[in-house]
């Protein structure tokens, strides 16, 4: 028979051949936690000699379950928030669900509600909420929605299920090495301060430092682009008054090395630089950056954890926070 007469394998086909219940082979393919090493091996090993795939639409007729998730997202260009979306992507992938994506011009009342009401007619399951601003979660709280929600950039404030970085702990970590590099002027560059993540890395900036009796007097607020750090370390190369500055991303202290280099204020001698993010060029800057990683991919499968928790059982709202690293490369070292 040709393989256009053959008809597609079964989970019954996939049991069957393992010597397993219909119920592991359910298991082993949405990735429950409860089945041995052993069988699961078996399982995936029948699964690809027979190239079985998951008949969503099926499951979906089964479950009254559209097997889609709505996420919400703005200010997406941002390397922080598009790395957040793909790893949200990723985890929705690997946990049977489809992505419908709805990039909001700006966090605001009416553009989130005209998304909110996109996603209600396609009938998802649930939506997750990229949170950079905290007028967003504002809105979302204010239509009053029936169905799951994951904040992820928040906590969720009690109103929703949240999955986040600490992005405070993120800043403490920055100045902390800077600290023990024997710094004591120690200066930041911060993200907008109407975004939740500038705002906090700002307060983490100035609490390690108040609680080292260090002064927090070099604060300059950015826009997160490498043109706004060029600026900014354009003016900082001709009045130097810190050793060590902590910058609230990485695009931005890419522009402030360009600002330094053409000033020949030399970076790690003359003055630190630490950055945040850890994106994949950090390694390559001039000299390589040190800096703050954040782990998109784990952020998106906690978040999907709590999805699938809020759809499973209805479970009340949680928060799961996920701790950043500290990377040391060659932009730091101690003060001449």
């Amino acid at each position: 028979m040709s393989n256009s007469g053959r008809r597609l394998p079964r989970l019954e086909d996939v049991a069957e051949r393992a010597g397993v219940s219909h119920q592991t082979v359910s298991r082993v393919v949405n990735n429950h936690p409860n089945v041995s090493s052993k069988t699961r091996e078996r399982v995936e090993a029948v699964i690809a000699e027979l190239g079985y795939r998951r008949n969503i639409a099926a499951r979906s007729l089964v479950t009254r379950r559209s097997q889609t998730i709505g996420v919400l997202g703005s200010e997406l260009p941002q390397y922080g928030p598009a790395n957040t979306l793909l790893g949200v992507q990723q985890a929705a992938r690997e946990a049977g669900y489809f992505v419908s994506i709805a990039a909001l011009k700006d966090g605001g009342p009416e553009s989130l509600g005209d998304a909110v009401h996109h996603f209600m007619d396609q009938g998802v399951d649930g939506i997750v909420a990229l949170v950079p601003h905290a007028e967003t979660l504002q809105a979302l709280d204010a239509l009053k929605l029936d169905l799951p929600v994951v904040v992820v950039g928040s906590s969720g404030e009690g109103r929703f299920s949240g999955a986040m970085v600490d992005q405070k702990l993120g800043a403490r970590l920055a100045v902390a090495h800077l600290i023990e590099q024997g710094h004591k002027r120690i200066g930041h560059i911060a993200g907008p301060q109407d975004w939740t993540d500038g705002a906090v890395r700002a307060e983490g900036w100035r609490e390690a430092l108040g609680e080292a009796g260090l002064p927090a007097d070099l604060f300059i607020e950015g826009d997160w682009s490498a043109g706004s750090g060029y600026s900014i370390g354009k003016k900082l190369a001709i009045k130097r008054s810190s050793t060590a500055i902590f910058v609230g991303n990485d695009q931005m202290a890419l522009g402030l090395l360009r600002a330094f280099g053409e000033a020949g204020v030399r970076v790690p001698q003359d003055v630190s630089v630490v950055g945040f993010d850890d994106q994949p060029e950090a390694g390559y800057f001039t000299p390589p950056l040190t800096t703050i990683r954040q782990d998109f991919e784990e952020l998106g499968r906690r978040c999907m954890d709590l999805m699938l928790g809020l759809l499973e059982d209805g479970s009340g709202t949680s928060t799961t926070v996920v701790e950043p690293k500290i990377v040391v490369r060659e932009s730091t070292a101690p003060p001449a």
